[in-house]
């Protein structure tokens, strides 16, 4: 039997498949759709195929963009495509580049290119949704970033989550024509930790530990092992994401092989099954781990710090 939210899903569609005629039906049935897709769930987040996801995932895309072509300032939508764009980017093509980054440098510059195409693609959703919530922030966030998002609630956290990872993770890309945006992506990690630090497993002290290991933008190695910790905590030890992050954002920019072996060692010794409800996020970041990891000797000069 399909479930409750399947049958509103098909339900929507026939509607607006058959009511093609009636403008303002047709709009709500989207709206129908769009509420139903956009809703967290945990069908994609607890799978343990990631290879079944990943060839799923492109055809939901899709359909979101041909959504937001009708209903274009749906929040819960442009978040929704937001996310996506940047969890298929980061969970498989960003994997793919660093498995041949030190071998095959072409291949990995031309996965780069559209690694770094679906994270614009993504922010420019994100920022669409931010701008129907607080109309002026896409400039106040370059101009004022401190102040832009001073009328943001704790219901915003997941959007401006998404719009910092998206953009922080194009950045990371395209440094040379990105970092001038650093503060704007800084301004929006903190204030989402400022709204609800723990949202999401921590996720934002997890994207602060990369933003603090920018210490030539001005972050602290120190703080970024704060954030480690209290990620950690708030995980119980449960996910990679902290151990990777901390090793790619501190321990190669400081040269200490040894802290960085320990931590890929504790990043793959998660059990999968220790969070049920994230067993595909955590087996894409073991995944991404082993990449890391057996490209090394390439990130080292030597085993000492």
């Amino acid at each position: 039997m399909p479930s409750t939210s399947q049958t509103r899903v098909v339900m929507a569609l026939l509607a607006a498949g058959l009511v093609s005629g009636c403008s303002f039906v047709t709009n709500r049935a989207t709206r129908l759709v769009a509420d139903t897709l956009a809703t967290p769930g945990t069908t994609i987040t607890s799978d343990n195929d990631p290879d079944l996801v990943r060839d799923a995932v492109p055809f939901a895309l899709k359909t979101y963009e041909s959504l937001l072509q009708s209903i274009p300032r749906h929040v819960p939508l442009l978040r929704a495509t937001c996310s996506g764009f940047t969890s298929y980017a980061y969970g498989y093509l960003a994997t793919d580049a660093d498995l041949v980054r030190h071998t095959d440098r072409q291949t990995a510059r031309a996965i780069d290119a559209r690694t770094l195409n679906m994270y614009l693609r993504a922010n420019e959703y994100c920022m669409r949704a931010l701008e129907v919530r607080f109309p002026g922030v896409r400039k106040a966030l370059l101009t004022s970033p401190a102040t832009a998002l001073s009328r943001a609630s704790k219901e915003d956290v997941e959007l401006i989550y998404w719009t910092a990872a998206s953009w922080g993770l194009a950045m990371a890309l395209s440094p040379d024509t990105l970092a001038i945006d650093f503060p704007a992506v800084r301004a929006l990690v903190e204030r989402g930790l400022a709204l609800n630090e723990t949202w999401y497993y921590g996720a934002l002290h997890e994207l602060m530990i990369v933003m603090e290991g920018q210490e030539l933008l001005g972050g602290s190695h120190e703080k970024a092992r704060g954030h480690f910790q209290r990620a950690v905590d708030i995980q119980k030890g449960l996910s990679p994401g902290p151990y990777l992050s901390l090793a790619t954002a501190v321990t190669v920019a400081t040269q200490n092989r040894t802290e960085f072996d320990e931590l890929m060692t504790k990043a793959l010794a998660v059990d999968p099954e220790g969070n049920p409800l994230e067993r595909l996020t955590t087996l894409l970041l073991q995944r991404r781990a082993r990449a890391i990891q057996a490209q090394a000797e390439f990130l080292f000069l030597s085993r000492e710090p």
